[in-house]
């Protein structure tokens, strides 16, 4: 290994970013040789777990595999959480330096210490129970132009980002499909990353989504983590449970005498795992008929947006964001995604964007709660 290599290696990151946090903040705690050292400790416990449990599908016994992730993921959620404090606490106490004497600075350095680690704390442990209970019901109006009159109302349940693999297991999944299920909707969307897992390990948790009952049915879109996960095998599982599977292609449903299209394309990002399968909005809507009331694409990330605008979509359906999933990320989330949650207007299309039913890594979900959308067609007012 070069000098250049051995410098720029990520090991050096990965040690500096505890390093930083220890150095920062726990001289400030007043908590002596033994509280420091128990400070260090977890510090490597949390960089030791957090490799650890994203390397947990390989292990045969899936009860161990399953502890190791809770807590490794677990970790990961209270060190993001304690780094980004930590940062913002230097910001302060560099504030404090410069407005304030120095003495009235240092007296700003135990209590912010602190308030740091209680907050870490606190965000980690409430945004655990937040993600673990039921998600809850959104309800959002999406106006159409010139819709017609049989299909004013028409609705259409979303769940995206479920995420089924160490840390949601089929209980989670069968109150899903309870939820969805008493909405009665026309159709079911299930807009992608369904599993974080292979369909051996998964299948027996997946196993209620052939519950989901809807007058048209449910379809479903891949997301990123389905090609993480084996993406033909899960493809045919999905179907064997009873969705319809769309790639970059569509489907025309009869409603009460009027035409509603709906289309499906594959992750924006499939080309990288199967060159055969890139997103296509455009092909997705080829040979439909151009006198339908309404023309409705799923479509995993919210970045198919502007192909789906050019096609001439009125309305996109869309995850993969999490909306930033917790506190602070949900911050910074708005710099990488063109839309990270909610409803949004892209020339004629309307966007609209889950927060996700489950959650992706980190148990916690503090302050971007999860969702079950229920989505309705109604006419656009001039």
């Amino acid at each position: 290994m070069t000098v250049r290599r051995l410098v720029l290696h990520p090991l050096w990151l990965f040690l500096a970013l505890p390093a930083y946090i220890g150095w920062r903040l726990l001289s400030g705690l007043s908590v002596g040789p033994a509280g420091i050292c128990a400070g260090i400790l977890l510090l490597i416990g949390c960089c030791l777990f957090m490799p650890l449990s994203m390397r947990t599908r390989a292990l045969t016994n899936r009860k161990l595999a399953d502890r190791l992730a809770w807590l490794g993921l677990t970790a990961m959620g209270f060190f993001s959480s304690l780094l980004v404090l930590t940062l913002l606490r230097d910001a302060v106490l560099l504030g404090a330096h410069l407005f304030l004497s120095n003495g009235q600075a240092q007296l700003w350095i135990g209590p912010s210490a602190q308030a740091t680690l209680f907050l870490a704390i606190f965000v980690t442990l409430a945004g655990l129970i937040i993600a673990r209970r039921k998600p809850g019901i959104v309800e959002i109006n999406i106006p159409v132009a010139d819709l017609p009159l049989a299909l004013h109302g028409f609705s259409i349940a979303q769940i995206s980002d479920v995420h089924v693999g160490p840390t949601i297991k089929r209980a989670f999944v069968e109150g899903i499909v309870r939820r969805v299920n008493d909405l009665q909707a026309d159709l079911i969307a299930v807009t992608g990353d369904l599993v974080d897992g292979s369909v051996q390990q998964l299948s027996a948790h997946t196993a209620p989504l052939a519950g989901l009952m809807a007058r048209h049915g449910a379809f479903f879109v891949t997301g990123n983590h389905e090609y993480y996960s084996g993406e033909p095998a899960w493809t045919e599982e999905i179907r064997r449970l009873g969705m319809h599977v769309l790639k970059n292609e569509h489907v025309v449903l009869k409603h009460d005498g009027a035409s509603l299209v709906l289309a499906g394309v594959t992750d924006y990002s499939a080309h990288h795992f199967d060159p055969e399968q890139r997103s296509d909005p455009a092909a997705a809507l080829l040979g439909a008929p151009a006198n339908a009331g309404a023309k409705v694409l799923l479509a995993h990330q919210p970045s198919s947006a502007m192909a789906a605008a050019d096609a001439g979509f009125d309305v996109q359906i869309s995850g993969h964001t999490h909306g930033g999933q917790f506190w602070p990320w949900n911050l910074f989330i708005h710099f990488f995604q063109p839309f990270s949650s909610g409803l949004h207007r892209l020339k004629n299309l309307m966007v609209y964007v889950s927060r996700g039913t489950g959650y992706w890594g980190p148990p916690n979900r503090f302050g971007v709660p999860s969702e079950i959308t229920r989505i309705r067609l109604v006419p656009a007012t001039a």
